[in-house]
């Protein structure tokens, strides 16, 4: 069995001046000022069971153990920009999907024209990257010929690429894709099996380049639901992420180049989920920066009865409470409503003046 040593920062704090206590003992998620907590749950799993206490934050400093110190420099040491876009506060990754049988929308843009308008205004609402992708991964969902998978997306990032300002991400498990989609210029890969699916996928984002997304599944799109099981939800995914970002480094990934997504709705139980949503500020221990994927997704509708059409307020809930764990990276179907959410979830945190200022004629 792993053993396994975690931190979860809890009791965060809003509002903290320049120089109060306060603010020099609390743990800093990534080095952010906006992301400060009071005190931490210690975690400790082995073969002989899990145990866990809760320390203040001025205590977790003071204490000389040095894996636990370890453990701090890395959820506080600040994230490297990835694809260009920096992690200072929470960033949002628009949703594409050029597929016939989107969960979310139905193959709404399954045409690429159509998909590429969609992507532009998305990027319009405030999108700080695009997501194309070209499978479907909902639960059920069967595989694609890479070569369907390259004719759906390949022409829309190369339309995007030109047109859009900001940076184009292709959302896919095979290596092949991976490769054309690099060559046609996207800035990051995000693949739901964290480069497990296809054999060739670590080495082909080595040679890229490339930042990746590793994102947490058990099992694959049409098994995924079956009666998944955990020992501990959140300490698996951890440990899962841990592996995975290991791996990613030996085959010469640096970790500065990764992104993790515990992967709601991948193989969870609504139990699992809201598991996970409840202790999102522990992954930060593995010291690369977050992605929450929550939009639109069945849990929601677990929870409200909404079909996917209808589960906005829902994901802002979710999404929200990722922002409140220090996640940097929202992908969301919503952008407009999520940014809007975001912005006056951030309203009470230091700003640049430019940014404070109300319009002149503002009540």
């Amino acid at each position: 069995m792993t053993t396994t040593l975690a931190i979860r920062p809890i009791a965060r704090l809003a509002g903290l001046q320049t120089g109060s206590g306060e603010e020099s003992a609390a743990l800093r998620l990534a080095g952010r000022r906006d992301c400060a907590f009071a005190l931490a749950e210690i975690i400790a799993r082995d073969a002989s069971g899990t145990r866990r206490r809760l320390v203040s934050a001025a205590a977790l400093r003071a204490d000389r153990d040095p894996p636990l110190a370890e453990l701090v420099a890395r959820l506080e040491s600040p994230r490297a920009a990835i694809a260009g876009i920096s992690f200072d506060r929470a960033r949002i990754m628009g949703i594409v999907n050029v597929t016939p049988d989107s969960f979310a929308d139905g193959g709404r843009y399954f045409d690429g024209d159509v998909a590429v308008e969609h992507a532009l205004r998305l990027e319009a609402e405030g999108a700080d990257i695009l997501d194309i992708g070209g499978e479907s991964t909902r639960p059920g969902a069967a595989p694609i010929d890479v070569e369907e998978e390259c004719r759906r997306v390949l022409p829309v990032i190369g339309k995007l690429v030109r047109q859009a300002r900001v940076p184009v991400s292709i959302d896919t498990r095979h290596s092949e894709v991976m490769r054309r989609a690099a060559a046609a210029g996207v800035r990051l890969i995000n693949d739901v099996s964290a480069l497990r699916h296809d054999p060739q996928s670590l080495a082909t984002v080595a040679r890229t380049g490339l930042p990746v997304v590793l994102m947490h599944a058990q099992g694959d799109p049409r098994t995924m639901q079956d009666a998944p099981h955990y020992a501990d939800v959140v300490l698996d995914v951890y440990d899962f992420l841990a592996e995975r970002a290991a791996a990613s480094e030996a085959a010469g990934i640096a970790r500065s180049r990764l992104l993790l997504d515990p992967g709601i709705g991948f193989g969870k139980t609504l139990a699992h989920n809201l598991a996970l949503l409840a202790s999102l500020s522990l992954l930060h221990g593995l010291g690369c920066p977050l992605l929450l994927g929550v939009s639109r997704k069945s849990f929601i509708g677990h929870l409200t009865g909404a079909p996917p059409s209808e589960r906005l307020p829902g994901s802002l809930a979710a999404a929200l409470t990722g922002i409140a764990q220090g996640v940097q990276l929202l992908r969301v179907h919503d952008v407009a409503a999520t940014r809007q959410a975001v912005a006056v979830w951030e309203g009470d945190q230091p700003r640049p003046r430019a940014e404070r200022q109300r319009p002149a004629s503002e009540d």
